[in-house]
């Protein structure tokens, strides 16, 4: 199933730009296949989020957002795969499967609805035969303790306001295809 289109930019090329800091993964790394354990039930993987630590953050950060979404999604809008709010500053690493739960074991955080319609992180599952999917995970430092949001906002809404309160981020963007 190759769909012959044009590759979308990645999501962070077409917004201000902010600094950068350093966001790890004992489970994925830049530009290198997931394991299936990280991609979702419909394509026989385990659902589970990878570990992320992140470090040289502004120490002005107040809260963090943590979020993974596939530009490369067949949809003209991409695919949103987690949404984690109001991670607390002191918070600076996820245990793997940690976005098993709404909250990801953070105190005050939650997760808005991903694409799939759940409170949770949602694994890869591009169409099988199509090309290598990016799954951009990043880490927005924010300048504020917690954004004005409900686990009811959407992905995008959350996206709105992280534009304005964003003092750097940290990605790694690892990929995912299945074969067809």
């Amino acid at each position: 199933m190759n769909l012959d289109r044009q590759i979308p930019p990645d999501p962070y090329e077409v917004l201000p730009p902010v600094p950068a800091f350093t966001l790890t993964s004992n489970d994925v790394q830049n530009g290198e296949p997931l394991a299936a354990e990280f991609a979702h039930p419909s394509v026989g993987g385990a659902n589970i989020s990878p570990q992320l630590a992140w470090t040289g953050f502004p120490a002005e950060t107040k809260s963090f957002t943590v979020t993974c979404y596939d530009p490369d999604a067949p949809t003209g809008s991409g695919f949103w795969h987690w949404v984690l709010v109001n991670v607390p500053a002191e918070v600076t690493e996820l245990p793997q499967g940690a976005g098993q739960t709404p909250s990801a074991g953070a105190s005050g955080a939650f997760s808005v609805r991903n694409d799939y319609g759940e409170q949770s992180y949602g694994g890869a599952a591009p169409p099988a035969g199509d090309h290598p999917h990016r799954y951009v995970f990043a880490v927005h430092a924010l300048d504020v303790e917690k954004l004005d949001l409900t686990p009811e906002a959407s992905p995008a809404y959350v996206g709105f306001n992280l534009t304005f309160h964003t003092l750097a981020r940290a990605v790694i963007r690892p990929t995912y295809q299945v074969k067809g």
